[in-house]
């Protein structure tokens, strides 16, 4: 019965480390960590890496974005659906 018990509170330590390390890596929505993308966006130039990393981190983040009626326009705009095709991210169907 001891033994069990011990098998017990293990597997529950480790689902309690696993389910807060799968909290740590989800993507806090922030838009203005897409600042690195903005002269991309506004103009011909290719992105820079730091730009595609940052629009890769906020992927889960784009359809929130689109349905933010200030953020929309920016998010929805030909440059930026540019950027992220250049990035491989692809562009949301929310």
């Amino acid at each position: 019965m001891k033994r069990e018990s011990k098998l017990v509170l293990v597997t529950m330590l480790v689902l309690m480390l696993l389910a807060e390390s799968h909290i740590s890596l989800a993507a806090t929505c922030s838009p203005v960590q897409l600042s690195p993308c903005l002269g991309a966006i506004r103009s011909s130039s290719p992105p820079s890496k730091l730009c595609c990393s940052k629009i890769k981190q906020q992927k889960p983040c784009l359809c929130q974005y689109l349905k933010n009626p200030t953020l929309k326009k920016y998010v929805n705009s030909p440059g930026a659906k540019k950027v992220a095709r250049s990035c491989g991210v692809p562009y949301p169907r929310c």
